[in-house]
């Protein structure tokens, strides 16, 4: 199965390393709305291309990996690829996921592709756990917190602050918190009492700190529903102390079962991670692998994590992974 990225930044270097690391999966190259001789890839062996010439390959592609873009361009840029390719995206805005399936289905089921929308940890890994929790224990409660780790966009808001020159945001789950839900207390919590920030800044010098912090803390969306913390500290310790993407987090659904809910049950689903941009990409590639035998079958449209069979992820077949994993 041939892949091609389009897009290149930390994901798509994720997807790069991906690729590599499975059998029956092979890099097409890269496909950049920068110069392409201006992006350095991990690996030598990989190949750039402008964006502008990729339809010349359409015939040469299997699946093609959206590792490019914001949320904000994923809307327009996921349908006009699936007009040509079977793609994989990482479109993670909730609320916005129905109007996007919407969009990405007319266009894919017009050019007899395959879709695959929205996978990655959260929306993708956490979604599937959330829908067998539900599935099992209908007389429940969920629960999702996230992290500790880096928050790639909250850190983006910030350093758009005026007088910022770098920052990296952390997403903390507050552990009283953690811990009532995974004692079976079902308590209502808040924003605010599920999860905290904490903030590492350097301010360009000259920069009034104060009014940083108070347009930090006071910026809604972001900051304001939340206890936050902010740190001012050097380049040079951002650098040195701060340099990774770590994420994770947790899914929890409490229920009960038996005559008047006598019995508790705690299901859990956790993730901790070193790389947040490699899982996800990790991710991308066995969906990817999803999608091209799902289209070789005739399937079209748009799909998400919950319409792919466990068993079209895996690189192993049928009898293997029946032999080994049940």
């Amino acid at each position: 199965m041939k892949i091609a990225i389009y897009g290149y930044g930390n994901l798509g270097r994720g997807v790069e390393l991906a690729v590599a690391q499975n059998p029956d999966t092979e890099l097409f190259g890269v496909f950049t709305r920068r110069a392409p001789e201006t992006v350095k890839t991990v690996l030598d062996s990989t190949k750039v291309y402008a964006a502008s010439d990729i339809t010349r390959y359409k015939s040469d592609i299997d699946v093609l990996v959206i590792c490019g873009g914001s949320a904000t361009d994923l809307p327009k840029m996921t349908p006009a690829l699936a007009a040509d390719f079977n793609v994989i995206d990482s479109f993670d805005t909730h609320a916005d996921i129905p109007k996007h399936y919407a969009a990405v289905d007319a266009a894919a089921k017009q050019a007899g592709k395959i879709a695959v929308i929205s996978v990655g940890w959260d929306p993708g890994m956490f979604s599937l756990n959330r829908l067998y929790a539900n599935a099992i224990l209908p007389d429940g409660k969920d629960y999702t917190f996230w992290g500790k780790g880096v928050s790639q966009g909250h850190s983006d808001a910030i350093r758009r602050i005026e007088g910022v020159a770098d920052a990296r945001q952390y997403t903390c789950p507050v552990q009283a918190a953690l811990d009532s839900v995974r004692a079976g207390e079902n308590p209502d919590l808040t924003t605010r009492e599920k999860h905290t920030r904490l903030c590492y800044v350097v301010a360009k010098e000259g920069a009034d700190k104060a009014r940083i912090e108070r347009e930090i803390k006071t910026m809604p969306k972001y900051f304001s529903d939340y206890d936050t913390t902010v740190n001012f500290i050097t380049q040079e310790e951002l650098d040195r102390d701060h340099k990774g993407i770590p994420h994770g987090g947790f899914v929890i659904r409490t229920g009960q079962t038996g005559i008047n809910g006598a019995h508790k049950h705690v299901i859990e689903y956790s993730l901790k991670l070193d790389s947040n941009p490699e899982f996800t990409a990790s991710v991308l590639v066995a969906f990817a692998r999803a999608a091209y035998r799902m289209n070789t079958r005739g399937e079209t449209g748009c799909k998400t994590a919950f319409d792919v069979a466990p068993v079209d992820l895996c690189a192993m077949n049928r009898d293997e992974i029946i032999a080994h994993m049940l």
